[in-house]
């Protein structure tokens, strides 16, 4: 089977470079503390993407911001393709993911986010398996965004227009979504690690620094 037809579950992460990643974080962690996140919930994440991935007939996919193309692999260190997320804002670098994947014949895709520490292969499963049977697949994240999103289809339109980086993300998206006549479906909302008072949901990892 060609690879590249197959599902594609693909991660948006950037390079853990202290002072350029989870800047947010910074005033409760420090600059080192913030990367050291970020490096640790990236890490994890993967984790569970080589899980799945060796159950499921889904090719995983790494699309990342800062670093360059040896930094990653040096940081990875496995065979899972890295590619840079390109120029643009979430909305433009969401649209470039979601198209190459289809270009290549892949489908359906989903595109997770490596802020999120709930995310587990089960949450993967579950999200194929709507595709089935829906043309979208959101996982509510707390603070109004989301942290994935999957289709069966290209739905170019999905990612204009949205304020990203606001808490009306969803409700927005969702919104898109109906107007296209998408079906969608739901997954269970989760929360994000974006802001000091988020640091509460990681609890159960060690201290970064």
């Amino acid at each position: 089977m060609d690879r590249n037809r197959q599902a594609r579950l693909i991660l948006f992460t950037r390079y853990p470079e202290p002072g350029r990643t989870k800047t947010r974080l910074i005033p409760a962690l420090g600059a080192q503390g913030a990367a050291a996140l970020q490096r640790r919930m990236s890490e994890a994440i993967v984790s569970h993407m080589v899980q799945f991935a060796s159950q499921s007939p889904v090719r995983p996919e790494i699309r990342y911001a800062d670093g360059n193309q040896q930094a990653m692999a040096d940081w990875f260190a496995n065979d899972i393709p890295c590619l840079t997320q390109g120029e643009g804002d979430l909305g433009d670098r969401l649209h470039r993911a979601f198209a190459q994947a289809f270009s290549q014949g892949a489908g359906p895709v989903v595109v997770i986010g490596a802020d999120c520490p709930g995310l587990t292969p089960a949450l993967f499963a579950q999200a194929f398996a709507a595709l089935g049977s829906h043309d979208l697949v959101l996982g509510p994240a707390m603070d109004g965004g989301y942290y994935l999103i999957g289709l069966k289809h290209p739905a170019p339109a999905l990612f204009s227009e949205i304020p990203w980086g606001s808490g009306e993300v969803l409700t927005t998206t969702l919104k898109q979504a109906q107007t296209l006549a998408l079906a969608t479906h739901l997954l269970e909302p989760l929360a994000d690690v974006d802001r000091p008072e988020d640091l509460r949901h990681f609890h159960h990892y060690p201290d970064p620094q």
